[in-house]
């Protein structure tokens, strides 16, 4: 299978593409024309006329102020978020912290107490974990419906809801309601999705999940709202042994081991060589993989009866998977975080280690180490240490306040008035403004077209990878046509040649890229329908993307195998 490496030229401050051309031999080839370009990442719950109806939110999506719209009022003023969300304020909600580490039963607890309720909704931060949830409670003869960005499976007689946090409907009221992996209101991307869920989802009960570093500043920021707060603590229910000694060779790797490590083209080279020994057969899981395709190399591993009996993988396995895991193994403690290669924080250390020993499982000791000797005190000493305390929980200003904004100065772009949140946003002490780079750019882009401020900004919070090329351009295609014609098939952007097994690292990068693309579509397609009406074509075309991508991770033996461990050393600082 060959892939169409699309060509840039790019003249742009914001890295907008200008010129894209197309190789003749594509697996699905993009008609892309010369004003396109690429755009954003922040996944952010907004609702047209089909959301509207399953999640009763207003054409205004979730917006709840009321404040005057003249340009006198200071549309920057977020020093009171909590005002935003009426409905939620009119309960006295009880708040629920379940906080522990990792594998200590804190999510389980909350979901008993799901399962009891007359209705309620579990707000997760993957589509892995609502995916898990919803089928958890169904068959627990709860019905529930499934919501993401990318999926809406509706359950007869339901009053339940799995969805992502994006997606939480701030609109309606609950008997109880679980936020999953709270500390991620400090999250510089997603941060404020879970602050919105924080303060506007009116349920009775509000049982909020994750690490106790996070409990202060919950307990400060609700102390307006008039909620009562009570804090559960667990303890790990399993061990988890920190080893002294590093994993020195290949033949040192066991059944049940996780070899961790940080970029793409390492996972595929430690997996050769571990395979290559030719004990061992291994499953992968990181990012950039189709959720779908996790969950299936996940499977695959837990399975003890086949031959998958170790992983390779990336952060990615810090939340949303249950594995069946013996030893974490730290390949390195540094990675690159998208503007620079810095050690690992205590909490991601923790979080990723604690996946060792689940409780119940074949392995109910669970064991962490590293492949080099120098990183082993950092590790040590991270185990030992509480995470940091989080101190600022993330922020964005409503839709609401953006369009209101908008009328009282007519002239200006999406992006001009994002500058001037970013810029101006009064906040107190207790929040931050989420990062919006990528949504400016977005923005930039968007506002060249003839669209409406409530399109720019459905676009300008679609899920595209803004650091994928292809999918980048995906998005700057959708935008186009339909600002042109309202209505965006398929097939005018992607044409079908022979479908095959990637066969290079560069193969599968690009076909999963095409998956992103379609998934995209879905995304939009399931908030514009009338606009997106391929959406059937756009989910049989993922399937077979899924399909392709582990028939290439069961049979892929094309990477020269690596020395392990690297010889590369680091120099590490000593605790």
């Amino acid at each position: 299978m060959v892939y169409s490496l699309l060509r840039v030229r790019k003249v742009s401050p914001f890295g907008i593409s200008r010129l894209l051309q197309a190789d003749k031999a594509s697996l699905w080839r993009f008609h892309l024309e010369p004003e396109c370009g690429q755009v954003l990442r922040l996944g952010v719950f907004t609702s047209r006329r089909n959301y509207g109806k399953i999640l009763g939110s207003s054409s205004n999506y979730d917006f709840t102020g009321s404040q005057p719209t003249s340009s006198s009022f200071d549309f920057t003023d977020l020093t009171c978020p909590h005002t935003w969300y009426p409905i939620a304020r009119r309960k006295k909600r009880k708040v629920i912290l379940h906080v522990g580490p990792t594998n200590s039963g804190k999510t389980y607890n909350a979901l008993k107490q799901l399962e009891r309720s007359s209705s309620g909704v579990y707000c997760g931060p993957l589509r892995l974990l609502a995916w898990e949830v919803a089928k958890r409670l169904n068959k627990a003869n709860v019905p529930c419906d499934l919501i993401t960005g990318q999926e809406k499976e509706l359950v007869e007689g339901a009053n339940h809801k799995a969805v992502t946090v994006e997606m939480a409907d701030v609109t309606s009221v609950y008997d109880c309601a679980i936020i999953d992996e709270i500390q991620m209101v400090g999250c510089k991307q997603r941060g404020f999705s879970f602050t919105r869920a924080l303060l506007g989802i009116a349920a009775n009960e509000l049982h909020l999940c994750g690490d106790p570093a996070v409990v202060p500043l919950v307990e400060d920021i609700l102390k307006v709202t008039g909620d009562d707060v009570e804090v559960h603590t667990y303890e790990r229910l399993s061990p988890l042994v920190p080893l002294k000694v590093p994993v020195r060779s290949v033949s040192d790797i066991k059944t049940g081991d996780c070899l961790v490590t940080f970029s793409r083209k390492d996972i595929y080279r430690h997996k050769n060589t571990i395979e290559k020994a030719g004990k061992h057969l291994c499953s992968v899981v990181y990012g950039s993989l189709p959720p779908e395709t996790r969950t299936a190399q996940a499977t695959r591993f837990n399975d003890a009866t086949n031959d998958f009996d170790v992983l390779v993988a990336s952060d990615a396995i810090g939340m949303g998977l249950n594995l069946n895991i013996s030893r974490i193994i730290f390949s390195t403690l540094e990675k690159f975080d998208g503007s620079e290669t810095r050690d690992l924080t205590v909490s991601e250390i923790k979080q990723i280690a604690g996946r060792a020993g689940r409780f119940r499982s074949q392995f109910p000791v669970g064991e962490v180490t590293c492949l080099h000797k120098e990183d082993l005190p950092l590790l040590h000493s991270s185990l030992k240490s509480p995470s940091p305390i989080i101190e600022r929980a993330g922020l964005f200003p409503t839709y609401d306040l953006l369009s209101r904004y908008s009328q009282a100065h007519p002239k200006l772009g999406l992006y001009k008035i994002l500058e001037h949140f970013v810029e101006n946003a009064k906040l107190s002490s207790n929040y931050f403004i989420s990062n919006v780079e990528d949504m400016m750019k977005a923005a930039a882009l968007v506002d060249e077209l003839p669209l409406k401020l409530q399109d720019k900004y459905l676009f300008v919070v679609s899920p595209v990878d803004i650091n994928d090329e292809i999918s980048g351009r995906g998005f700057a295609q959708f935008a186009q046509n339909y600002s042109k014609t309202r209505v965006v098939k398929l097939r005018e952007i992607l044409s079908d040649d022979t479908v095959k097994v990637p066969r290079t690292p560069t193969e599968l990068k690009e076909l999963e890229s095409i998956h992103k693309v379609l998934d995209l579509y879905v995304w939009l397609s399931l908030r514009l329908e009338d606009s997106f009406p391929d959406r059937e074509v756009a989910a049989s075309q993922k399937s077979i993307c899924n399909v392709l991508i582990e028939q290439f991770l069961e049979a892929n033996r094309f990477i020269s195998p690596i020395p392990f461990p690297s010889k590369k050393l680091r120099s590490r600082r000593k605790f």
